[in-house]
């Protein structure tokens, strides 16, 4: 497990923070009900449950101002993945424009969970305004994340959701489901409806990961994909090595197969790396989501044909602009609520607290040049 960072002694609470971190102690220290007393009606509490993302009792003030100087922390699933160091980028260029303070800290493995809990509650102590976390585990993260929240701390998730009573807003992709129909129906065109086919995944636990293949095998029921079969699911766990290995492991496994999803950034473009140096490139079609800059050369050359995705810095700036957002008051997580995103567009909160980012763009031979991220 990596090192968790100390605390930033250099920051003095103000009184207002010191009142926050009483509660958490108190919170931690006695039961629920001390806390609330304590507190007020302010902070958040345990009685949450999933699906409701403003149980507080909590009242949106959309106009109010927004505040500056806050502190707003990234917690990706893994550190210097390029996926989401695209994706700090963008959150950190928002949060400066909003007038407050970005960091980032976090595991440098994407299965390092027990790590991620560590960096969680590091955050806590370190008394921030609002985390942006990618859950690595929709459940390992809730009781430090639900820590936090009772503390005052505005928690998003982004990329991959914890359970929705342990966050105020999750910051989706897109629609989980479109995300997960239209991986099939792009390999699909690709190998005409029929042959044996596989999913590369990212962990085994990955919430999105696992969300998304859960849509792929309602797609795959439809009649007109009668002639294809999922043959197996590998786990690269975020890995360009081990997603490679996996790679070579599925066709070996599976002579026949036609094609293969991968729904990581990190797994197609190792997937894309063992094809296209191998005797399977232009005889097995491959699909998922890729950046642009990860996939140009093996569009060009003929080893991918189209992937698709998302703009990972848009996510990033959605992210903080819904923390910030949070932590001024201006929305709770609740259905209906709107966020105002700046130059992003105003979203509409919907069920269990989820934020559409927007759909997925497909990338292929005349189209990807004008992408570059």
């Amino acid at each position: 497990m990596p090192s968790v960072p100390a605390p930033d002694t250099s920051r003095i609470p103000s009184a207002s923070r010191a009142l926050r971190r009483t509660c958490s102690a108190l919170a931690a220290a006695t039961a629920l009900a001390l806390a609330v007393t304590a507190c007020g009606g302010t902070t958040k509490n345990s009685a949450r449950q999933d699906g409701d993302a403003a149980a507080s009792g909590a009242t949106a003030r959309p106009h109010a101002p927004l505040k500056k100087g806050l502190t707003v922390a990234f917690l990706p699933k893994q550190v210097n993945n390029p996926y989401f160091t695209v994706a700090g980028k963008g959150g950190e260029k928002a949060v400066r424009e909003l007038g407050s303070t970005y960091k980032e800290t976090g595991p440098s493995s994407a299965t390092d969970t027990a790590g991620q809990v560590g960096y969680v509650n590091t955050l806590t102590q370190q008394q921030v305004d609002a985390m942006a976390v990618s859950a690595q585990d929709p459940g390992a993260l809730c009781t430090a994340l639900q820590q936090a929240m009772r503390g005052g701390v505005k928690v998003v998730t982004f990329d991959s959701d914890t359970r929705p009573g342990c966050r105020d807003v999750f910051i989706s992709q897109a629609s989980a489901e479109a995300l997960g129909r239209t991986q099939v129906e792009l390999l699909a065109r690709q190998i005409d409806y029929k042959g044996e086919i596989a999913v590369l995944s990212a962990a085994q636990t990955a919430t999105n990961q696992n969300t998304w293949i859960g849509f792929m095998k309602k797609e795959l029921k439809k009649d007109k994909y009668r002639n294809i079969e999922l043959v197996a699911t590998a786990y690269g766990n975020d890995d360009a090595q081990t997603s490679f290995q996996q790679t070579q492991g599925l066709l070996q496994e599976h002579p026949k197969l036609a094609g293969i999803i991968s729904p990581t950034t990190v797994g197609i473009k190792a997937a894309a790396q063992y094809l296209a140096g191998s005797r399977y490139k232009g005889k097995v079609a491959l699909t998922g989501l890729g950046t642009p800059d990860d996939m140009r050369r093996y569009i060009k050359n003929g080893t991918v044909e189209a992937c698709e995705l998302w703009d990972p810095a848009r996510l990033g700036a959605l992210a903080a602009h819904a923390s910030v957002a949070l932590a001024s008051g201006r929305i709770t997580g609740a259905k209906g609520e709107k966020l105002d995103a700046g130059k992003l567009g105003t979203f509409t909160i919907g069920d269990r607290g989820v934020i559409d980012l927007g759909t997925p763009t497909v990338f292929d031979a005349r189209s990807i040049d004008r992408y570059h991220f």
